[in-house]
């Protein structure tokens, strides 16, 4: 068998081994349950030697513990070469708890059942069986003077469910939440502040008399390459065109890219070592006493990849695609294969480049690519793709896209100052999606450096007697505090990663682009409970030096973790990041101000940035791209009015006897596990 590289994720019978070493070393008990299992990955040089001259690394695998009996967190290294417990500490409940585990909703509901006050006020409310009602056991978040702080502790709020088919979040239970112990298994706290109308209009957006008769206008779309796709994948690696990434998969973070890299003339040149989506955060802005700690951490607390759906041919992607499963572990600690998790393909994007010249007569357009890597998760209500991009170009671009059904509540004077109404009594509160991406950069090499550049007005005066100019504004972010930055969208600011001892053939410094959307950063007063837990939030760019364990900007504990984790504590010693191994953490995301158009399922709502080369290609890298074909516009094969064999092309070369342009080679097909739609 072959042996695996550094960075592959976990196989089944790896998770297997972990619990089987941890049962050994007695580690296991009745009620301890797995939070997460996952690889431990190698220091980048430990890779760098392997992929250089096969270099032995061993496999170690982290894995999260809770007892269940005591509340008590264990954090364990397991060493799966050598078969050992490489380390085992206990979780200090005061830095925060392991993430939320999917049977504990299965506790808050028997908790809640037997509570006579619970049910008291289910009563009140005109619900007589607490079975009629759909829990949302939700993280409880931390808050000054909580007598419950270091006690794992969930916040729970209900929604009437008339039926077992209905959709629930049409129907909330307003004015009351409770506070459960999970591991005492009582309710600490209940919050009652009065019953309120429980809004009874349907929200199911599959019901007939809701949507009314489905449209009969739609045409089929067939997209189909016939000699496959142009990537290939082997043993996690991905090739498509010049580019190469290795694909992993991680149960916290979902899909993880890593030794992303792109050929230029020969020479393989590295863009990125690790890139992911490494938290995002749901705060929510109504301030009141049944919502006020509303604030997910999507990634720490509940964990997007174990929560990523199976993809389906035709519905989630079209085309000529490859899945990839990928594998976590359960609360016993066995594998668990989620089937079709990663979906890859290539994709036309438009135009690449384009010129009809008055001079010579030339006509030139040249057609995009991209090739598509991307994973989907639902978490509770709300539902996120996470889309990678890489183009012909050298640029890279990610996207999020939010859909799903808003959360809800009911609608009254109280709330109508922070939240729509999407339906007649039914409130959605406002709420941001913000997600922190972790981009450990390798631009030609290890040693990188980021510049800050924008454009800057200059003053009517001696040189500038007619105003007319403005000049590029570029200046070096040496420090860890120096590079806690705000974008500045009317200034165009971007963030340059540049490598200084790589040139160009201009004599200047290699570099990619970090090209931010600019939207709001976490609008919470900064001195608030989730401004102090979410600060990586605040800012669109932190730069770290990169140091072993600082994975994640909201910290490594963020179940009901304390304020001040993460960045902040990763960047208190200020160090240098100017030419040094460096990590850029890139906030963007989405302020939500629901609409009429959101409910009863959200429109997918987008967001995300690019990575674009700057001075790293001495010259357009899409030059070689060759010109398409005609004729792809009719299925009949005779082309569009004026393109087919006879008409002038999408190529022409200005003074050619045939009209022909150079242009290189179809990229070689390449298997795919799932045919083109039919």
């Amino acid at each position: 068998m072959t042996e695996p590289h550094p960075l592959d994720p976990l196989t089944a019978a790896e998770v297997s081994r972990v619990r089987e070493v941890l049962e050994a070393d007695g580690a296991l008990g009745a009620a301890v349950r797995f939070c997460y299992v996952g690889l431990a990955e190698p220091d980048k040089g430990e890779v760098a030697r392997h992929e250089r001259d096969g270099s032995a690394v061993p496999r170690r695998a982290r894995a999260l513990l809770l007892d269940t009996a005591s509340g008590a967190g264990e954090d364990a290294l397991v060493d799966l070469t050598a078969g050992s417990v490489a380390h085992r500490a206990p979780v200090d409940p005061d830095a925060g708890q392991v993430p939320v585990l999917p049977e504990e909703h299965a506790a808050v509901r028997r908790v809640l059942a037997a509570d006579p006050d619970w049910r008291a006020a289910l009563r009140k409310r005109g619900i007589d069986d607490p079975a009629q009602v759909y829990l949302a056991a939700l993280s409880a978040g931390r808050f000054p003077g909580d007598p419950h702080s270091g006690r794992r502790m969930v916040r729970v709020l209900a929604h009437w469910r008339p039926d077992p088919s209905a959709m629930v979040w049409a129907h909330p239970v307003d004015g009351l939440m409770a506070y459960v112990d999970l591991t005492a298994g009582t309710v600490r706290e209940l919050v009652d502040t009065g019953a309120v109308p429980i809004p009874r209009e349907s929200g199911d957006y599959d019901d007939p008399r809701v949507r009314g008769p489905l449209r009969t206008t739609q045409r089929p779309i067939a997209i189909t390459q016939p000699e496959g796709p142009g990537f290939d994948l082997t043993r996690n690696v991905l090739t498509w065109e010049n580019w190469s990434i290795r694909v992993g998969f991680d149960m916290r973070e979902g899909l993880v890219l890593h030794r992303v890299s792109y050929t230029d003339g020969g020479r393989v040149r590295p863009v990125l070592h690790r890139a992911s989506l490494a938290e995002m955060v749901v705060p929510y802005a109504d301030p009141g006493p049944i919502r006020f700690w509303q604030n997910y951490f999507d990634t720490g607390e509940y964990q997007l990849g174990r929560l990523a759906n199976a993809l389906e041919l035709g519905c989630d992607c079209l085309g000529e695609i490859t899945y990839l499963d990928a594998v976590v572990a359960d609360g016993a600690g066995d594998p668990v294969v989620l089937p079709n998790a990663v979906c890859i393909h290539e994709e036309d994007d438009g135009v690449l480049w384009k010129h009809t010249d008055p001079a010579n007569g030339s006509r030139q357009v040249r057609r995009q690519r991209r090739l598509v890597v991307s994973f989907f998760s639902t978490v509770g209500n709300y539902d996120y793709g996470f889309y990678w991009y890489f183009h012909l170009d050298g640029s890279i671009a990610f996207e999020a896209k939010a859909t799903g059904v808003v959360f809800t509540a009911a609608y009254g004077e109280r709330i109508a100052p922070y939240a729509s109404e999407v339906a007649p009594g039914l409130a959605a509160p406002y709420h941001q999606h913000l997600f922190n991406v972790r981009l450990d950069v390798e631009v030609d090499g290890p040693l990188n450096a980021v510049d800050e550049v924008e454009a800057e007005r200059v003053p009517i005066g001696p040189d500038n007697p007619h105003g007319n100019a403005f000049r590029r504004r570029a200046r070096r972010l040496r420090t860890e505090a120096e590079a806690r930055r705000d974008a500045r969208p009317e200034l165009g600011r971007t963030w340059q990663v540049v490598n200084p001892g790589a040139r160009n053939r201009l004599g200047r410094a290699t570099g990619y682009e970090l090209v931010p959307e600019g939207a709001p950063p976490l609008l919470a007063d900064p001195a608030s409970a989730i401004g102090g837990r979410a600060a990586f939030a605040a800012r669109h760019l932190w730069v770290t030096r990169r140091r072993p364990g600082e994975l994640y900007p909201a910290g490594d504990l963020v179940n009901q973790s304390r304020p001040g984790a993460g960045l902040p504590a990763y960047t208190a010693g200020d160090a240098g990041v100017d030419g040094a191994d460096i990590v850029l953490w890139h906030t963007f995301g989405l302020t939500h101000f629901p609409r009429t158009e959101d409910w009863p399922v959200m429109p997918v709502d987008r967001c995300g940035f690019a990575l674009r080369p700057s001075g790293f290609f001495d010259r357009n890298p899409a030059l070689d791209v060759p010109p398409p074909e005609p004729g792809h516009c009719r299925a009949d094969g005779r082309g569009a009015a004026g393109h087919g064999p006879d008409a002038p092309g999408c190529s022409r070369r200005g003074g050619g006897a045939d009209g022909s342009a150079d242009g290189g080679a179809a990229a070689a097909p390449s298997r795919s596990s799932s045919p083109a739609p039919r």
